[in-house]
């Protein structure tokens, strides 16, 4: 059963995913008042806690954006003098 047929939300603790991403737990805070993961305090006291679906989407979403930065930087290095205007004209 997945969580969009009814099932509760898998939560994370913030030093799992600090682990899971190699970052800092202030850091995964932070991603979390961003809006860029899904958390909110659960329990007594109230403790940290992201949704695991949300990483997932995080990091799909990371993984999305480096792979556009990586064909930006194709495109760049590519030399593409006719269409930029920049080739020597023939004179023949």
């Amino acid at each position: 059963m997945s969580e969009a047929s009814g099932e509760a939300p898998r939560f994370l603790a913030p030093a799992q995913v600090a682990e899971l991403l190699s970052i800092e737990v202030d850091e995964v805070i932070d991603l979390v008042h961003e809006g860029r993961l899904r958390g909110s305090k659960v329990g007594s006291p109230p403790r940290w806690r992201v949704e695991h679906s949300s990483l997932a989407e995080y990091l799909e979403a990371q993984s999305e954006e480096a792979r556009r930065m990586a064909l930006w930087r194709q495109s760049n290095e590519a030399s593409f003098p006719e269409v930029w205007g920049t080739a020597p004209l023939r004179r023949d």
